[in-house]
């Protein structure tokens, strides 16, 4: 199987298939993918609270209520974070929850206005 055919055998899968191959070659090849995220997150996070919270550049997208357009919604969290019919209907039936971490701003705010679009209550954090 050549790189192309591994990668698009990967992008069909559903987020909970990746995880489970993410931690089948973590085990294999005895490597962490998580480590560089942890180490990324911890750096911005050293500097004073009060300047982090003025220089905030990333935003957690928030369902706060579904609206009576359930189905649309469903649509709009499948599009916006890539996950299958089930895991975005289960988020959409947990509301309120996040939909999507640590995104841009201007992002956070084009996902928030697809959502209310939809019929649904959204904020960032």
């Amino acid at each position: 199987m050549d790189q192309k055919q591994m990668l698009e055998a990967i992008e069909k899968m559903t987020v909970l298939e990746l995880s489970e191959l993410i931690k089948a070659i973590e085990e294999k090849f005895g490597v962490s993918a998580a480590a560089p995220v942890a180490v990324a997150a911890a750096g911005p996070a050293a500097g004073p609270a009060a300047a982090a919270e003025e220089e905030k550049t990333e935003f957690d997208v928030v369902l706060k209520e579904v609206g009576a357009e359930k189905i649309k919604v469903i649509k709009v969290v499948r599009e916006l974070t890539g996950l299958g019919l089930k895991e975005a209907k289960d988020l959409v039936d947990g509301a309120p929850g996040t939909v999507k971490e640590n995104v841009p701003k201007d992002e956070a705010n084009d996902m928030i206005a697809k959502l209310k679009e939809a019929g649904a209550t959204a904020e960032a954090k």
